[in-house]
């Protein structure tokens, strides 16, 4: 099929058969979807206009939010949120055929950060003094495993990785914590909603805020701003400004609606107290099926 047949073009961390590849997979079934090689690319992707949207990692259950995302978007680009996916995570560990027998003798175990600190007490207990390597994906470190049949190495990785790239699965669900998800961003340069059929839940509003320097109880200012209009927040986390220690900027997810009247005079009391606010914009939850 050419790629004018295609409606979108949709960009993710790749390569094919990473969670985010799944992730993109549930929401865009029929598009045209690119793969690049780091969340930067993905985000410079949709920022350019090389692609309608990107899809990108921003928290993990178990490990927290991934910084790189997080502030990427507040130092970098210039975009929206147009929806939400939440997927569940499933590690398994994966080698090459040729090794099946002699699995447990693994000469070093490659994933994704996020995946390796997920696994942590399985792989402290049964591979403690095996390297663990960092690679820029699940996927990517399955594709390395396939490309090196003479190495006694394994990934940490979906079983859609070990079909794609022709591994054997020797354990399953490796992760320590039963409840593993990820959420992902939908990216867009507009600031737009993307409609679809299985959206779960109210609408949420992402804002980054930067607060006033020389202004005492400034946080607990803000919390308030929320607080009496009976907007409930799902999450406040902080990162650092990089502009010294001690200077932060932090994201906020509303359960609400950016354009009913409350939010909106959320937004000008923030402003009002020396707030600097970014609104990623509102948008909707999918559930990718389990």
């Amino acid at each position: 099929m050419s790629n004018e047949q295609w409606e979108k073009r949709i960009a993710y961390l790749g390569p094919e058969a990473s969670f985010t590849y799944l992730a993109t997979k549930g929401i865009f079934p029929n598009e045209w979807l690119v793969p690049y090689t780091t969340i930067p690319e993905c985000i410079e992707a949709v920022a350019e206009g090389k692609v309608d949207f990107a899809v990108v990692p921003l928290e993990n259950a178990l490990e927290g939010s991934v910084p790189l995302t997080v502030d990427y978007l507040f130092h970098e680009a210039d975009l929206y949120v147009t929806g939400e996916v939440l997927s569940k995570i499933q590690q398994h560990l994966l080698v090459h055929k040729r090794h099946v027998a002699n699995w447990q003798n693994l000469e070093g175990i490659y994933s994704h950060p996020h995946a390796l600190a997920q696994c942590h007490k399985f792989l402290f207990y049964r591979f403690s003094g095996v390297p663990l390597n960092q690679y820029s994906s699940t996927a990517a470190a399955a594709k390395l495993v396939s490309e090196s049949p003479e190495r006694c190495i394994a990934a940490i990785g979906n079983a859609s990785a070990a079909e794609k790239y022709d591994l054997e699965i020797v354990e399953k669900n490796i992760h320590d914590f039963h409840f593993n998800h990820t959420r992902f961003f939908v990216l867009s340069k507009q600031n737009i909603r993307l409609p679809h059929e299985h959206w779960n839940g109210g609408p949420k509003t992402t804002l980054m805020v930067t607060l006033p320097t020389d202004i005492s109880g400034a946080l607990h200012q803000v919390l308030s701003v929320f607080a009496w209009r009976k907007l409930n927040l799902s999450k406040i986390e902080s990162r650092p400004l990089k502009t010294g220690l001690g200077d932060y900027f932090f994201i906020v997810d509303v359960q609400a609606d950016e354009n009913i009247p409350m939010m909106k005079g959320a937004v000008e009391e923030l402003e009002a107290l020396g707030c600097t606010v970014k609104s990623l914009g509102t948008y909707y939850t999918y559930n990718t099926p389990e």
